[in-house]
């Protein structure tokens, strides 16, 4: 096996034209001959780049709308045959098939056109069939053929074809080759992903992961950890992975984690009023509406402002001037927003290790999606936790029917218990969290752990009485005994909020009356793990 091919013959078949004349001049400049199709062949022969139509060079006309062009044995017997092969050659010239030492093809946009929501036959017409079948030929015979299957691959190329006088390195066409059928397995993929979707079928037999790599990162959660960022064409959503970033350095796996979550809450609140969730470790740390978004980031700021340092800022809101003042007088890692005025990305720009995000929007709580999370030797698949509470939705239990604004506050503290990893117990009063207990093996030290978060916020604030006094308390499943429910009355918390469902829901109930809470239930529970 030779480790440098020479090329003299180069199949040239892309959807996106770009640098497309740069690769056509570089492989002229080396004598190569050049095989093209459609629109790739009109752009270089409008560059005045010598070019042979692939149907001139089978002698069989492309028919059927495109759909036949280069399923053809003298381009596939050209890909295919092993140069080093005796029988191979002699079946070459037998047959009068010329070798194709170069493919150079990237596939018909499916993945964009269903993200445009294009109609069905629309799809259908976007799924490409020869230009895979020539990539996986290609690539199957890289001892001889190189195969580019991306514009970024264009500078390997070049460079090596500069290095080797008109040649590619073994090395080189093994690397792109795994990218080849990477990239065809991808593609493959979102057409199945997509099918499945158009059967109302999300669990089909076999399920394969769609993703292109975004970015590698610098590590995962820890240093010993290598990770990298990877989108999903078929499943775009407005958020960190879209968003464009202003200033800071890369984002780090942690980041990417904790802003995900921070941004997912704050689009889960009203967006009539402004709304500001700080987050850790991907939990919430402090959530607030307010007059203004600064003042929803103060009242945010002042449910835990210890844990808040360090940590991710969402907005629900084009950032401004104030916001942005008050956000930089404590270190944070990350602020994500849909936009930021030019005053706040002026006073954010003093601020180097800071990352700004803007987004353009705020993502579809109700949208339907689906989250992976691996196992050993698996990956467990569901669709998204849409679920979403009203006032409407609630059922009162107890004797003691709630007020309106303990109703208000229990859908905000329910909204934001969604977001809390379990078991989650959420204190809320006026709009605002003033205790979040997060991560517990049961729900009495939840409970116990929001109180005292709760007390801390109020010294911090010189307060002699505890937030949770006259606060909601909202729990992401039902009270399994009455201990933790007596623990928020015993904190001050008036009004209860939970899914209900317990074999004691009765005693629950009986115990809420006795402490005179009023207690709704919700039928929904949240469970986060």
């Amino acid at each position: 096996m030779n480790d440098i091919i020479h090329i003299r013959r180069a199949l040239i078949s892309v959807s996106d034209k770009t640098r497309l004349v740069e690769l056509g001049q570089a492989l002229a400049a080396h004598g190569v001959s050049i095989l093209s199709t459609g629109g790739s062949a009109k752009a270089l022969e409008a560059a005045g780049i010598s070019v042979t139509e692939v149907a001139d060079y089978t002698g069989f006309p492309e028919m059927l709308d495109g759909r036949v062009k280069t399923l053809h044995p003298l381009v596939h017997g050209g890909l295919l045959g092993v140069r080093d092969d005796e029988s191979h050659r002699a079946a070459m010239e037998d047959h009068g098939i010329d070798p194709i030492d170069l493919v150079v093809i990237n596939l018909y946009p499916f993945e964009n056109t269903v993200a445009k929501n294009a109609p069905f036959a629309e799809c259908i017409e976007n799924i490409d069939i020869g230009g895979p079948a020539m990539i996986r030929s290609a690539a199957k015979n890289h001892a001889f053929v190189t195969v580019v299957t991306d514009v970024s691959d264009y500078d390997a190329l070049l460079e090596e074809l500069s290095e080797q006088e008109g040649g590619t390195t073994l090395g080189l066409r093994r690397r792109l080759a795994a990218r080849a059928y990477a990239r065809t397995a991808a593609y493959d993929g979102a057409i199945s992903s997509w099918f499945s979707r158009q059967l109302d079928d999300p669990f089909p037999a076999r399920k394969t992961l769609s993703a292109s790599r975004d970015a590698v990162l610098r590590y995962g959660e820890n240093p010993h950890q290598k990770a990298a960022l990877y989108k999903d064409p078929l499943q775009p959503r407005i958020g960190v992975t879209t968003a464009q970033q202003l200033q800071g350095k890369a984002l780090s796996y942690n980041n990417i984690n904790d802003t995900d979550a921070a941004f997912e809450l704050v689009a889960e609140l009203d967006r009539d009023q402004p709304a500001v969730a700080i987050i850790k470790h991907a939990n919430p740390c402090g959530v607030a509406y307010g007059e203004t978004l600064c003042d929803a980031y103060e009242k945010a700021l002042a449910c835990d402002a210890v844990s808040a340092f360090g940590g991710i800022v969402a907005l629900n809101r084009s950032l401004d001037g104030e916001t942005a003042r008050n956000i930089a007088k404590i270190f944070t890692e990350v602020v994500i927003a849909p936009d930021a005025d030019e005053e706040a990305r002026a006073i954010m720009a003093a601020k180097k290790n800071l990352r700004l995000l803007i987004t353009n929007g705020l993502p579809d709580p109700a949208q339907t999606l689906m989250t992976w999370r691996q196992v050993a030797g698996g990956f467990l698949l569901q669709d998204r936790d849409t679920g979403h509470i009203t006032a409407d939705d609630l059922k009162i239990v107890s004797k003691r029917a709630p007020s309106d604004a303990e109703i208000r506050d229990m859908v905000f503290a329910f909204t934001v218990a969604k977001h809390v990893k379990s078991n989650a117990i959420v204190y809320a009063r006026h709009g605002m969290t003033v205790g979040i207990g997060a991560g517990q093996m049961n729900r009495r030290d939840s409970s116990r752990i929001a109180a005292l978060r709760a007390g801390e916020a109020a010294q911090a604030a010189g307060e002699a009485q505890s937030f949770a006094f006259g606060s909601v308390v909202a729990s992401d499943a039902f009270f399994p005994f009455a201990d933790g429910l007596l623990a928020a009355a015993d904190a001050g918390a008036t009004a209860v909020i939970q899914p209900g469902g317990s074999m004691r829901d009765e005693e629950v109930i009986a115990a809420a009356d006795k402490a005179g809470l009023a207690m709704v239930f919700t039928g929904m529970r949240h469970f986060r793990h």
